[in-house]
């Protein structure tokens, strides 16, 4: 069955083709988001659909990528290119990259995003993470890679996953899972692939993502006071505002958590009693060492064993 749409088509994967002048291809100039599927006799729907596609949208438009691109067109080609690949559990990435290289350089020094980009979808089996990842948790890395919060394209899901994917190569080494990536100004930005989220004396806390600083800012001043127009001066985030991360600050606003969102340094994380990642692929993923370091008592805590539990339920309710 087919298992690709590409501009407007559907096509096995075999025969999907982008050209070799486009954008992304040749400077890496794209967006992508991927999302957890269930393709069954009912339909197929993906998860978190509308949250990831609002993502990307918004950063389309915020990187000046593209205006064109339609939430609800998105959606649905999703949705039907799982229908086309079949029953069961799927992997979607949604791939969005500047299309004709040509066309994106004349619209930007015109100052437009009018060109058309290239819009792909593809769909395969979804990783199966053994359970014992879950049960006993797992223990990451301290990545070399360092991201800059004066880059406006951190905290968003540009192709340029290079650097990420190498610390991930290199955390496999290790017998690691994951790597903590921080900031070149030593705060935690998260995991290579995830977003990080700690527990200490009842909190939650995790770092600040893109999009919340002003907020984070407003918070913390003193009662009466204001940030000033224009935000103040609220340092920017690289943080990816992840959707599983705000699923699980739903939660923890739900069962009356205290939620902290703050610089983050490795001391904090060093000091946890749970460290949890988060993304679309595995959930929630506990973390019971860092390099040498046990967290906590290196053991899965309760609260990340709820929040498995959570997801789990969210995920099965999404079979209809």
């Amino acid at each position: 069955m087919a298992n690709v749409f590409l501009n407007g088509a559907f096509l096995d994967a075999a025969d999907a083709r982008v050209s070799a002048f486009d954008a992304g291809l040749q400077h890496g100039v794209g967006l992508f988001e991927t999302m957890g599927a269930i393709g069954g006799a009912d339909g197929a729907r993906v998860i978190d659909a509308d949250a990831h596609v609002d993502r990307l949208v918004n950063s389309a438009r915020e990187l000046n990528l593209s205006t064109s691109l339609r939430h609800a067109a998105l959606v649905e080609t999703m949705e039907q290119t799982v229908a086309h690949a079949g029953t069961g559990r799927f992997r979607v990435r949604l791939t969005i990259t500047g299309g004709d290289l040509n066309m994106l350089t004349r619209g930007q020094n015109s100052g437009a995003s009018k060109h058309d980009p290239t819009v792909l979808v593809s769909v395969q089996p979804a990783t199966e993470y053994p359970a014992e990842m879950f049960e006993r948790g797992v223990r990451v890395g301290l990545a070399d890679l360092r991201v800059n919060p004066l880059d406006p394209f951190q905290g968003h899901k540009t192709l340029n996953y290079w650097g990420r994917l190498r610390e991930l190569q290199k955390a496999a080494g290790k017998q690691c899972a994951e790597s903590l990536v921080f900031q070149v100004t030593n705060f935690l930005a998260g995991g290579c692939v995830s977003n990080a989220i700690l527990i200490k004396g009842g909190r939650l806390i995790t770092p600040i993502a893109r999009g919340e600083e002003d907020e984070v800012a407003a918070e913390n001043l003193p009662r009466g006071e204001s940030t000033g127009e224009g935000g103040g001066a609220a340092v920017p985030s690289p943080v990816l505002p992840g959707v599983v991360r705000a699923r699980v600050l739903r939660w923890a606003e739900e069962h009356d958590l205290r939620i902290e969102r703050r610089m983050v340094r490795i001391d904090d994380v060093l000091g946890a009693d749970e460290l949890l990642l988060t993304n679309s692929s595995w959930g929630v993923l506990p973390i019971v060492a860092v390099e040498a370091k046990a967290i906590g008592d290196g053991t899965v805590g309760p609260v990340a064993r709820e929040l498995i539990e959570a997801w789990r339920d969210h995920v099965g309710a999404d079979e209809g």
